[in-house]
């Protein structure tokens, strides 16, 4: 991942001054009414997009896209120092904004999502950034990103509005709504930009697509590993879904009791892997084994970035103390539970790491010579 290190400074600079802002706003009191915060909110965002277009309106112009990222990369500091507040390592910076805006930002998967925002996106948008300021394709990392940003929103707002902060959604909130429409725009923009070249012949993509499944193996493992994948999300589903079978029973009570907690974040996480992660497996496993399916290469560096963040948040927040203690994973289950959730994280990377490093198998068949 290169970044262009003048512009990382630039823009790095500018995120960073999140963290006097913040200390600043925190000392006014006048603005501690929910819908003062969001009008603060609102005229900092736009401030911020004046001071991204003084600095750099020429690369604006260019791709807007460049825009979304400093502006972006700016809120990851915010929810970074938010995390970190927290969890105590820093204090007297947002508390006013998680108590009066945002409180669901305090529960522990309002936390960890914070904290890979904070982290992950912040070096995915200082990456393409400098991609968009370098002239170089960035499309690879804008769809991982995409992936992660979108999993992020798809679990964090459905579950604001039905787990037990409901009655606690302020102005605020409303600026969730606008975060939806990003990834739908960014979501274009990166779709439609050319793939970057790869140095596979027709010979090559002839040779890669004349093998059967038996004689590519880790092809193999990743189509055992995605039909395990597959089981084991229906699995989960039914036991979100209150499936009253022993099985269930057990193990929503014995592994996993975090799926029980009402802040719903974890349900509506196990639907979201039901509904699309699930037919994903599907999908790649037939595209594993029939040549030619392009799509594969683009779609699995979505869900990897979807499943990394969504397994992140959903493994910190099992175990960290902000979860009531009922609903934590019991100590005893700590060793199945890691083993289980880091190989459903791991696989999807592994998949678009194959996918990238080797993409003749899923290439366009050269058109054969005519005798």
């Amino acid at each position: 991942m290169e970044v262009d290190a003048p512009l990382a400074g630039r823009i790095g600079a500018l995120s960073l001054a999140a963290i006097p802002v913040a200390y600043v706003l925190s000392r006014v009191s006048e603005i501690s009414h929910p819908a003062w915060v969001a009008l603060m909110s609102a005229l900092v965002l736009g401030l911020l997009f004046l001071a991204i277009y003084n600095l750099a309106g020429g690369e604006v112009a260019r791709d807007p896209l460049y825009a979304v990222c400093a502006l972006l990369a700016f809120t990851s500091v915010v929810d970074l120092v938010i995390a970190l507040q927290e969890d105590g390592y820093v204090v007297g910076f947002l508390e006013f904004y998680t108590k009066e805006a945002e409180p669901y930002l305090r529960t522990a998967h309002g936390i960890f999502i914070c904290y890979w925002d904070g982290t992950v996106h912040y070096l995915l948008y200082l990456a393409m950034a400098g991609a968009i300021r370098r002239r170089k394709e960035f499309r690879n990392l804008g769809l991982y990103w995409l992936g992660s940003f979108t999993m992020s929103l798809l679990v964090f707002i459905p579950g604001n509005i039905l787990g037990k902060y409901s009655s606690e959604i302020r102005p605020a909130f409303l600026l969730a709504f606008l975060y939806m429409l990003i990834p739908c725009w960014a979501g274009m923009r990166i779709f439609s930009q050319p793939r970057p070249p790869t140095s596979c012949t027709p010979n090559m993509v002839q040779e890669w697509q004349a093998k059967r499944l038996l004689q590519r193996p880790a092809d193999l493992a990743l189509v055992l590993y995605l039909v395990l994948a597959a089981v084991f999300t229906l699995f989960r589903g039914l036991v979100a879904l209150d499936c009253s079978t022993d099985a269930c029973f057990v193990y929503i009570y014995q592994y996993e009791p975090y799926l029980r907690d009402p802040v719903v974040y974890p349900k509506v996480q196990m639907l979201v892997y039901l509904f699309y992660f699930l037919p994903f497996c599907g999908l790649a496993a037939y595209a594993l084994v029939v040549p030619g399916c392009a799509w594969l290469p683009d779609w699995a560096l979505v869900f990897a970035g979807a499943v990394g963040q969504a397994q992140f948040s959903h493994v910190g927040a099992s175990l960290h103390p902000r979860t009531p203690f009922t609903y934590r994973v019991p100590e005893d289950a700590w060793g199945c539970f890691l083993l289980c959730n880091l190989l459903l994280a791991l696989g999807p990377h592994l998949l678009a790491c194959r996918c990238l490093r080797q993409p003749s198998f899923f290439l366009p068949a050269p058109p054969r010579k005519q005798p």
